[in-house]
């Protein structure tokens, strides 16, 4: 479980009183969503439940998000605009449950959106509330690296990485409700990209690829270097890459969005130049 999802916990007292109830249901939906993975962990629950759970836990929130407000286009219908952020939403949560599988990188990805979602928050004017679950989450990602880092003493599970993975679509998705959808799509870039082509993959192959497997591009780097640490070491550097093009995408998204391209690309190649074959 590690130390994110105490630091969840607290939330409530760092930022009483929360007139939000839009943030209740969130604190509450992410504590909910760690309790049914621990219940899943004792009990090996029908992963279209765990779906549903999840898919229930997205709805509830969505059901509260004002109306003059998309995440995508203000020229949709506004049940197609949220119809595709719940499904965005159910995805980013699986594949941030999918993507920890390697010692420190679930963590450092946790590090960057929380963080860059602080930085940005506070160049354009965010409410008090936003940020502190941010800061808060970033905080005790802090201390869990330091736990996390290779080799391992502590690790996220599915109790942690499936609560934070909704904590963190939450805080991306209010990104893009203001008008920033190129930030919230540059920050968790890498785990989206990299989740996505492997599963992509594994369909062409007619793999399957709902089983655990190790064929991310991390994992294979990380077995082709011989260390987690080695792998990580190269994927920080395009999260600072990332992070710095989300908040330049504040000004200049298109430009950001291009350099986020390059940035992924050079980044996959790397990896992939030292996977095992």
């Amino acid at each position: 479980m590690g130390h994110c999802s105490p630091g969840i916990v607290s939330l409530g007292f760092f930022s009483w009183p929360i007139q939000d109830p839009l943030i209740w249901v969130v604190l509450t939906s992410t504590l909910l969503l760690a309790l049914m993975s621990w219940m899943d962990d004792k009990q090996h629950w029908n992963q279209l439940f765990r779906l549903m759970v999840q898919a229930s836990a997205i709805i509830a929130v969505l059901a509260l998000l004002p109306d003059d407000k998309t995440v995508f286009a203000d020229d949709w219908p506004l049940w197609i605009d949220r119809l595709l952020t719940g499904l965005c939403w159910l995805w980013f949560v699986n594949l941030f449950n999918f993507m920890d599988g390697m010692d420190g990188l679930a963590g450092v990805e946790i590090l960057f959106i929380s963080g860059g979602f602080v930085f940005i928050g506070l160049a354009i004017g965010f409410a008090l509330p936003l940020l502190h679950v941010a800061t808060v989450l970033a905080g005790a990602t802090a201390g869990f690296l330091w736990w996390n880092w290779h080799p391992a003493k502590i690790f996220l599970g599915d109790i942690g990485s499936i609560s934070i993975g909704f904590l963190l679509g939450w805080l991306l998705i209010q990104l893009a409700m203001n008008g920033y959808l190129i930030a919230a799509l540059l920050l968790p870039a890498y785990f989206v990209t990299d989740a996505s082509l492997t599963i992509l993959k594994r369909i062409f192959n007619k793999e399957p690829f709902w089983k655990p497997h190790k064929t991310h591009y991390y994992q294979r780097a990380a077995i082709g270097l011989g260390s987690h640490a080695d792998a990580l070491w190269k994927i920080i550097p395009a999260n600072f890459g990332l992070l710095a093009l989300a908040i330049t995408s504040i000004h200049q998204p298109l430009i950001s969005a291009l350099g986020g391209v390059i940035v992924l690309v050079f980044l996959l190649i790397n990896l992939e130049r030292h996977a095992v074959k």
